[in-house]
């Protein structure tokens, strides 16, 4: 990989920021499932940059999520909210990425936007701390 720590991780905020606007986005177009596959990746790229920075090796979205529970929430340096909120974004992108049938409603998808917006912000906190 080219570039230094301070280049992905800076890169990795980026691309939360850009994506999550995404998903705004996509929720005023009322693309419920699409929005709520961007809202996962907003919070995947800060949790991937999280342990990135902490030197913390996760190959997959799986290892991702475990490694966040094992090193952040485990230790109470993120809330279990958070982390609870981050593995229902994990299991609901794979919901609507690949089952058949499986359409989120306005009624669901509307307040998960707040709820990873305070998500992104705290993981934003620890990656600056």
């Amino acid at each position: 990989m080219s570039g230094s720590l301070k280049d992905y991780i800076d890169y990795r905020i980026s691309k939360s920021h850009e994506i999550f606007e995404d998903a705004v986005l996509l929720s005023d177009n009322e693309r419920w499932n699409s929005c709520m596959n961007r809202l996962y990746y907003s919070s995947y790229y800060l949790a991937s940059a999280l342990l990135f920075k902490n030197k913390i090796k996760a190959e997959t979205h799986n290892g991702v999520k475990t490694q966040l529970f094992l090193n952040f929430i485990k230790n109470n340096l993120l809330d279990t909210k958070h982390g609870k909120l981050y593995s229902h974004l994990f299991a609901w992108r794979q919901e609507a990425d690949y089952s058949d049938f499986v359409d989120f409603e306005k009624e669901t998808v509307l307040p998960i936007i707040k709820q990873v917006r305070n998500l992104n912000t705290e993981l934003l906190r620890l990656i600056q701390k």
